[in-house]
């Protein structure tokens, strides 16, 4: 049996200052208790970690609500919660006002 080995994504990677950032963005909106900051590092690939390598940023989990009841991002039963675009979209325009205002 012959295995083959392929590098395709690169580790995502946050910068400290931007997850900061994005970090109190979240928090303005859904207060600092509902922000996740202690999180294990996941083993998953992400394409964004392209974008990272080429420009500091931060990669964010909105937390739409997965549960056991509810399968995660990239499996054919997942079922996005439509109730959170408000806040999605809410938490963009505020990132984009903040950045830009400096």
């Amino acid at each position: 049996m012959m295995m083959r080995y392929e590098r395709r994504y690169p580790p995502t990677v946050n910068s400290p200052a931007e997850t900061e950032i994005a970090s109190e963005i979240a928090s303005a909106l859904v207060g600092d208790s509902n922000v996740r900051r202690d999180l294990l590092p996941s083993m998953g690939a992400e394409d964004f970690a392209c974008f990272l390598e080429a420009k500091p940023g931060a990669y964010i989990w909105i937390g739409n609500g997965a549960s056991a009841e509810q399968p995660m991002l990239h499996n054919p039963r997942y079922d996005f919660n439509d109730e959170i675009l408000p806040l999605g979209a809410s938490y963009w325009a505020r990132l984009a006002e903040s950045v830009l205002a400096k």
